[in-house]
């Protein structure tokens, strides 16, 4: 079935439907793409990102898909609207989703005040789990990747340390010492070599979050078991949506860095192509006016 994408999107109230209170015609928007039924045995459970009945935009999980988000105009529930200040930057609030995603992951986590991380993968969620992890109080972040460009901005996005696995594998060499010394990774490739180094790095008791989403990998599970290994899987977000839309919107994150390329609608092939050149971008976005 044909299916228009589009997941990660912000804007401005055109219209508003009877009953609604709390938005305005005109008011800046981050728009939340989760759309959970609220009635399953999850969303009672206050898991609603787990939900059985669950309606994503952009997603082909469902038949007839769940239409995306890439319109010039789109009708919403009045919930998925997060409002932001007058003056918002509608670019940067394009980010609340993927940044809701890192930010659900740190919960997963436990405490991060103090804590050595290890981001590996330093692709848009690797970045945006970087600044998710200084945001809570990580006094050490070490980004990793095969490939320099996304480690430089790693860097801006704030990595204490970068590591360009293909050039100096090497200086991950300290982190294993000892059984390893690593409090917390955040997986954020899906990559197999990635699970086996997070293992290796993290100290007896830490904690592996796994947030990049692939093929089925596998998992050195000896390490797992005699490290005492702390595994948790991360999927999506659920509140942590408006606290992602407020925290772009107050300037606490700085989310600027991440930002590669702005492109009109009518210039999307040219975006697209962009966008697959991991080299040189991270996130491009389209712009419907």
């Amino acid at each position: 079935e044909p299916m228009a994408l589009g997941h990660e999107v912000s804007g401005i109230v055109a219209e508003i439907g009877p009953g609604v209170d709390g938005l305005a015609v005109g008011d800046r928007v981050a728009v939340n793409p989760s759309r959970p039924c609220g009635n399953c045995v999850f969303c009672r459970r206050d898991q609603r990102n787990q939900c059985l009945d669950m309606r994503f935009n952009g997603s082909a999980m469902r038949m007839p898909h769940e239409q995306g988000l890439f319109r010039a105009e789109v009708t919403v529930p009045a919930g998925q609207a997060v409002r932001l200040d007058p003056q918002a930057d509608l670019a940067l609030a394009a980010l609340s989703e993927p940044f809701a995603v890192c930010l659900h992951a740190v919960t997963k986590a436990g405490p991060l005040i103090g804590r050595r991380v290890l981001v590996s993968g330093a692709g848009p969620i690797g970045c945006l789990m970087i600044a998710a992890a200084a945001l809570s109080g990580a006094s050490e972040i070490i980004a990793t990747d095969i490939a320099q460009a996304p480690l430089d901005v790693a860097r801006a996005m704030g990595a204490s340390r970068t590591v360009d696995l293909t050039r100096d594998a090497a200086a991950l060499e300290r982190y294993r010492h000892a059984k390893g010394s690593v409090d917390v990774v955040f997986e954020c490739s899906g990559a197999a070599p990635a699970l086996q180094t997070a293992c290796e790095v993290l100290r007896p008791g830490g904690t592996l979050v796994t947030v990049g989403l692939g093929a089925d990998i596998p998992l050195p599970l000896g390490l797992v078991v005699t490290k005492e290994i702390i595994l948790r899987g991360s999927f999506r977000f659920d509140a942590e949506f408006a606290t992602a839309a407020k925290l772009i919107d107050s300037g606490r994150v700085d989310l600027r860095p991440l930002l590669t390329g702005i492109h009109d609608v009518g210039d999307a092939v040219r975006a697209f192509d962009a966008a697959s050149d991991k080299a040189t971008s991270m996130k491009v976005q389209l712009r419907f006016t």
